[in-house]
């Protein structure tokens, strides 16, 4: 950055890279870095995907500075946030803003024109016209595959791949394609000190509008007041909590293949529930 540095602290930064606060006379920056062999293709589509959802123009993200390579490390540069514990109006306009970021994609097609992570685990954006297609084929089949090589779950608790696609036709009816965080539980979104929400760490591509909030229940909810402020701009789903259930499926599947047993009760439960 041709700053010359005065303070380097090592902040809370997930599982995946190193994180650190750097300050220079001039501004703060938030630095992640490392040497795995796919953290570069990661920082890549991390950057891709802020930039995706600032140029809607509908709820802030980190400002991208550099992103490159020092030796076998890979780093990205980025806005550091001051952040603080949210309020009931924070996650109010939080709940605004998604809906509007929900409502400004005007793609007719599902996907990506990349792929990206979701975690570490590659996420195929493959584009298809059909929701369901996408959704049975770009992510539940290529967990649930992994899991059985992994030996996580077994080759007669996979459900045919028709199956799927007749139940999720079956309770998601016709959907609006909308740009999606595509992560967004807690850890991935800030509320700046005077009050301004930010998306992190997405692995952004266009879905159902469902999606994000399936995830944002799935270790907690974000509170009514997000929750309440949403729908005054975008309804539930009619079938809104079986949507929830087969969305959050792909979720806990991933961290099955992640962090191993202790997700596949939850797993089979939703299995069991809705693909047998």
């Amino acid at each position: 950055m041709g700053e010359p540095v005065k303070t380097i602290s090592a902040v809370s930064g997930g599982d995946i890279s190193n994180a650190h606060m750097v300050t220079t006379a001039n501004e703060r920056y938030f630095v992640k870095s490392s040497n795995d062999s796919s953290a570069s293709a990661m920082y890549e589509a991390e950057t891709k995907g802020l930039q995706q959802l600032a140029a809607t123009n509908t709820i802030k993200v980190p400002i991208i500075f550099k992103i490159g390579h020092l030796g076998d490390v890979s780093y990205l540069v980025m806005e550091h946030v001051e952040s603080k514990r949210p309020s009931e109006q924070d996650f109010e306009r939080l709940g605004y803003q998604l809906a509007q970021l929900h409502l400004a994609w005007t793609a007719t097609r599902f996907g990506n024109d990349h792929d990206n992570f979701i975690g570490s685990l590659p996420q195929s954006n493959r584009q298809h016209i059909d929701w369901v297609t996408f959704y049975v084929e770009e992510r539940l089949l290529p967990q649930l595959e992994m899991a059985m090589r992994q030996e996580l779950l077994l080759k007669q608790q996979i459900p045919p791949a028709t199956k799927m696609r007749d139940v999720c036709q079956h309770f998601f009816g016709e959907v609006r394609p909308s740009l999606l965080h595509g992560d967004l539980w807690g850890g991935n979104y800030l509320i700046s000190t005077d009050g301004i929400p930010y998306l992190i760490d997405p692995a952004v591509y266009v879905g159902h509008s469902e999606v994000d909030l399936a995830m944002s229940r799935l270790f907690g909810g974000f509170g009514n007041a997000f929750y309440r402020a949403y729908h005054e701009i975008i309804s539930p789903h009619e079938n809104q909590k079986d949507c929830n259930d087969i969305y959050q499926l792909y979720y806990l599947l991933v961290h099955l293949n992640l962090f191993g047993s202790s997700y596949r009760s939850s797993v089979l439960r939703i299995l069991g529930k809705y693909f047998r």
